[in-house]
């Protein structure tokens, strides 16, 4: 499973690319993970935190970036008011990059005028505005408070020689039924799947395929055969009791032809 994470870290695009929003685009790595292992992760953490141990271990692989540091808590006596994904140093320049990472799941609301207020978590409850303004105006700075530029200086750092970038990664799911949706300048390759409303998947066009639910360590990994497939009928129960609990379900979904999708299904 680990393996599989890694690759689907990978292969997931950025959100967009070189810099927009006044924030640079981290350009990760090509790799090859033919030799790679990775090694076991803390159990029992948030998705967002798997993706950061597993991206620090593609890093280390990696040969065109040492990680200086991962996960720093900025303190401010006995309170942390922050922390530090991660600072990386360029081998070939001996330049320092501060990154802060960022993989999402969004599903875009057309009804929404501007793209950057379109794209929203599938339980409606995590902004990509609200998060990218978070990263500008709390993230970044961070560095350059003074209990970061204490912590860094004990390790012989200087902030001012550390340039800032952003690792922000997303898979994006469009309504069902729309078949353009114009997200310029975000990166129409992290466009993956669709989402729709729970009445319109118990409709009829969707009883003969086969489903799933992924688990949330899932979510980043690319659909495939492996798994314990159920019927229309029999997945209809259990995301009709996770609509009760106000949760919506990332499905895939097992077409006849053997094709797959991956969709999330809303309650809202």
């Amino acid at each position: 499973m680990l393996l599989q994470q890694c690759i689907g870290f990978i292969n997931t695009p950025p959100l967009w690319v070189n810099e927009q929003f006044g924030l640079q685009q981290f350009a990760f790595p090509e790799l090859q993970l033919k030799h790679f292992q990775p090694e076991p992760i803390p159990e029992r953490i948030r998705l967002g935190h798997q993706m950061e141990y597993l991206c620090k271990q593609l890093l280390a692989y990696d040969t065109q970036y040492d990680v200086v540091l991962h996960n720093l808590p900025v303190r401010a006596g006995k309170q942390t008011i922050g922390e530090i994904d991660f600072i990386l140093r360029e081998q070939a320049t001996h330049a320092l990059v501060h990154v802060e990472l960022t993989y999402k799941f969004y599903i875009i609301d057309t009804n929404i005028t501007a793209p950057v207020h379109q794209l929203m978590g599938p339980n409606r409850r995590d902004m990509f505005f609200t998060k990218m303004e978070k990263i500008k105006k709390e993230q970044i700075p961070l560095l350059r408070s003074a209990p970061a530029v204490s912590a860094l200086e004990q390790m012989g750092l200087s902030t001012e020689q550390i340039d800032h970038q952003v690792c922000y990664k997303a898979q994006l799911f469009y309504p069902y039924g729309i078949n353009k949706v114009h997200i310029r300048p975000l990166n129409k390759d992290c466009l993956v799947g669709f989402w729709l409303k729970f009445e319109d998947f118990k409709r009829k066009e969707f009883s003969s395929y086969s489903y799933y639910i992924p688990f949330k360590s899932q979510w980043v990994v690319a659909t495939h055969e492996n798994v314990s497939w159920s019927s229309h009928f029999e997945i209809l129960m259990d995301i009709n009791l996770r609509m009760i609990q106000e949760r919506a379900p990332m499905v895939w979904m097992r077409k006849a032809n053997g094709l797959y999708e991956k969709l999330f299904v809303v309650w809202w």
